[in-house]
Formats: structure tokens, sequence, C-alpha cells
């Protein structure tokens, strides 16, 4: 399936969250909710020194279609009516804006749980690679266990994500 510019999109360019939710709720009715998820760059990373940077790669290609059979299984799922992912990549400083999920449905309920069912499957399914950076250097990030078992609630194995090798 072709990445469709309306429901993915991998850029190295910010994004705009309103502009982003009207578009995708341009001329539908039916829409009662619009959910979303903005991620960003945290300036912490838990136990270690402060995050300078992060810089994500990708499969070109790859990625997109990655991401539109995740929506195609959230349009299953749920009862939604579009849904939209855009993904950064290349260098973030802290505080950038990283990814955006957008949900729209008839009623709240459905819309938060596809949001929450598409960053879930995200963090583990989609082909991205991840590299913080800090005054000591860079370093890529694993997989982390508790995102394999927020996926795991929706009856997807992600197949030792958090145990594989970088």
């Amino acid at each position: 399936m072709t990445a469709s510019p309306t429901r993915v999109r991998i850029q190295t360019e910010d994004f705009d969250l309103s502009q982003e939710a009207a578009a995708l709720r341009a001329g539908d009715g039916r829409t009662g909710a619009v959910v979303s998820f903005l991620g960003t760059v945290r300036d912490v990373g838990g136990e270690a020194p402060a995050i300078e940077a992060m810089e994500l790669e990708h499969y070109p290609g790859m990625t997109e279609a990655s991401i539109e059979a995740m929506i195609d299984a959230a349009m299953q799922r749920f009862d939604i009516h579009g849904a939209r992912v855009i993904h950064r990549v290349g260098r973030l400083a802290a505080l950038d804006q990283i990814v955006l999920v957008l949900v729209t449905s008839r009623h709240r309920g459905q819309a938060f749980q596809a949001c929450e069912f598409l960053m879930d499957y995200l963090k583990t399914q989609a082909p991205f690679w991840k590299k913080e950076y800090t005054a000591e250097g860079g370093q890529w990030v694993d997989a982390r266990e508790s995102d394999d078992k927020a996926l795991a609630r929706w009856g997807i194995d992600a197949a030792g994500n958090a145990g594989a090798a970088a």
C-alpha cells in the first residue's frame, strides 16, 4: 500500500497540531471527537545525564508502509473515522516535537482507545532507530520492556523487542 500524505508523513520539519487536527476533521460532520497524542524530546534520561539532542533514523518506504498497516488495523479494531501519524526524523533538540497521532471518531471512547493503540504500536513495531546525545556522547536507545507490555494489552506480541540487540 502506498503511504498517503493525509494519513502518514515522515519528515524532518516541525508540524502544527492545530492545523493537522483541522485538516483531518475538515468536512466530516460525523466527527464528535478528535484525540491527539503529541510526543516531545525529553531533556532527562532518568538516571542518565541530560539529553541534549536525539537522532531518529528510518527506512523510507518501509516505515510509511508499516504505519499505514497500523492505521488500517486501528480502523478495523475501533469505530473511528480517520487517523493521521506524523513522525519526525533527523536530529532533534530537547523539547522538540517528535510525533503526532490524531484520531477522529463519533465519540471520544473509541478515539482515545485508537490513539493509545497507535502509539503503543508505534513504540514497538514501527521501524525507527533512536540515538540520544548527552554531554558524554551518543548512545542508541534499546526497546523498553514497558512498551512491549503496553502492546500486549491489545493482544499483540512484540516478539521480545526489549530483549533484542539494537
